[in-house]
Order: C-alpha cells, then structure tokens, then sequence
C-alpha cells in the first residue's frame, strides 16, 4: 500500500484547512487509517482515526476541531482541520493498517505511512 498526502501549507489562526490521503494498492475498506504529525523538535503523535467500521478516535488536543473521513469508492482519507491554533504547525501523515483491532494511536500497529505534508499556522 502507498499514501500520498495532498493539501497542507500556510494557514493563520483560526482558518481550516483540509488535507487528503490517497492509497494505492491494497483493499481500501479493509484498511483502518490515520492521521499522525510531527512538530519540529517533538516526537510524532496521534491525531485522529477511521477504522474500517467507520468508527472514529480523536486526540484531546483536537478534538472538537478536526475531523476524519474516508470514502472508501475514492481510496481517500481527509483530514479536515478547523480553528487552527499555532500549536497545530507540524508534518501531518496518514498512516494505514490492516489490523481490525487497534490500540488508539500506537504507531507501530501502523505498517504504511505516506511521505508527510507541512502545515503552518502563523498567528
């Protein structure tokens, strides 16, 4: 399976911003995905999931701002951000695992991962 990130890049406090995920290779629906990020500096850290139930988790730290989807007839995930805050600016990845039970936001049941897209909120 190979992700690859669109979307991203300057954003100011308080917009939204939406990125995508595309796969390629594999079964879509069978995939749970995920978006994780990566702040300069920081180790990498969970965002938010889509399992393939459609069930949903989210970090408290976005929570109530971000959202995840995913369609499964296009292979895509979206990550679709809102009220961004400076904290938000970070490499975002999405990741993909074919495991039907996960632990929420444990990278390492995560085995595809895309090449990241930078997203920068400025005050």
């Amino acid at each position: 399976v190979q992700l690859v990130e669109f979307g991203g890049g300057l954003a100011q406090a308080g917009d939204s911003m939406t990125l995508s995920c595309v796969a390629f290779g594999g079964t879509f629906s069978n995939l749970a995905l995920a978006w994780f990020r990566q702040a300069p500096g920081k180790e990498r850290e969970f965002v938010a999931n889509v399992r393939q139930s459609l069930h949903t988790d989210y970090a408290e730290s976005v929570k109530g701002r971000f959202t995840i989807s995913r369609d499964n007839t296009k292979n895509t995930i979206y990550l679709n951000m809102g009220s961004l805050k400076q904290e938000d600016t970070a490499e975002y990845y999405c990741a993909a695992s074919s495991r039907f039970f996960l632990r929420i936001g444990r990278e390492s049941e995560y085995g595809y991962w895309g090449q990241g897209t930078q997203v920068t909120v400025s005050s």
